[in-house]
């Protein structure tokens, strides 16, 4: 802590992504360097991930956008060096997008030797955000099926590899990126969906794919349209008595924040939809369970994630850029 209280105390500054104004891409600028509490650390940022949610927080579009601005940018996890050497994963409510940040011992989650300080910060989100969906929230049992819809993202990546890692007999993963679907049978997908296609070829697909029973469990990272067009295979025009559910987990709106649900697919399916977000989020144990397992896959080389580090001067230049694929990681 002395050098970094010397730097405090002299006046020092550092270089932070600063959102001033919401619906703008915060700027990479001078501010004065974080003071720590007595029960705070200061830790010195070594890698950033840029999220989604980032992006809509910047926006004004999520609910928990910052109300008080300027704000320094980064919401989510990210990796950094304790006074003591220590290479952590870290939450910083003020923000992680600058050279130095403010945490507590805490908020830390030790990051193995073997994985590299970008890749842990990146897949902390993503990771334990599928993870919580298909175990917690879903409840997935070994053998059961399982379609992601939005496997081409970061996220879907993930979630397609930790269905299979948590038992389940078959993955199918739909998505629009052609180039990433194709690799997604390496990933452990038993098939894949185009969703860049007429609604009816969607339709007809996903029913192939779902085989004789509907799936079990749905991550669904899209919402909007291509959602409506999956809930609209389910349901039965007869009056036959039957038992099935298909456990729906709700996470992000890539493709739109509504849809037009049928009551009819209601009553004449087994259709449940849940949400998986901070409002329903599992106990701190829990979640702190959930990030060394992914850790820990990462380490042993069972999870893959791709990553793209990019200075944190350039902030701006990225905010808005199509990742493809890849997680975007702001290096101080």
């Amino acid at each position: 802590m002395h050098d970094v209280e010397h730097q405090i105390t002299a006046g020092a500054v550092m270089r932070a992504a600063v959102l001033r104004a919401l619906g703008e891409a915060p700027r990479c600028e001078e501010v004065p360097l974080p003071r720590a509490a007595e029960d705070e650390e200061v830790v010195r940022v070594t890698a950033c991930p840029l999220t989604n949610l980032d992006r809509a927080r910047a926006a004004g579009t999520h609910f928990s956008a910052p109300t008080r601005l300027p704000a320094v940018c980064g919401a989510s996890l990210a990796a950094g060096t304790l006074p003591d050497g220590s290479r952590v994963l870290f939450r910083a409510p003020g923000g992680a997008m600058a050279e130095w940040a403010v945490t507590r011992r805490a908020w830390c989650s030790p990051i193995p030797d073997s994985v590299d300080d970008a890749v842990a910060a990146a897949v902390q989100n993503p990771g334990v955000s599928a993870w919580n969906a298909l175990e917690w929230r879903a409840g997935l049992r070994p053998g059961e099926s399982v379609l992601v819809l939005g496997a081409t993202g970061v996220a879907g990546q993930l979630a397609v590899q930790i269905a299979k890692h948590l038992g389940a007999g078959r993955v199918v993963a739909a998505g629009r990126n052609p180039r990433v679907l194709a690799e997604l049978p390496a990933l452990g997908a038993d098939a894949v969906v185009r969703l860049d296609r007429p609604d009816d070829a969607v339709r007809h697909a996903l029913r192939a794919a779902a085989g004789d029973q509907d799936f079990d469990v749905v991550l669904d990272y899209l919402w909007g349209r291509p959602a409506e067009v999956f809930v609209s295979t389910l349901g039965s025009a007869d009056m036959e008595l039957r038992f099935s559910r298909t456990r729906l987990v709700q996470i992000g709106v890539m493709a739109g924040p509504t849809l037009n649900l049928s009551a009819e697919v209601l009553r004449s399916s087994g259709l449940e939809i849940v949400g998986s977000g901070t409002g329903n989020a599992p106990p701190a144990e829990v979640l702190a369970g959930a990030l060394d397992q992914v850790l820990g896959l990462l380490a042993d080389g069972v999870l893959r994630m791709e990553v793209s580090r990019v200075p944190l001067t350039r902030v701006r230049d990225v905010w808005d850029l199509d990742q493809r694929g890849r997680r975007t990681v702001l290096m101080p």
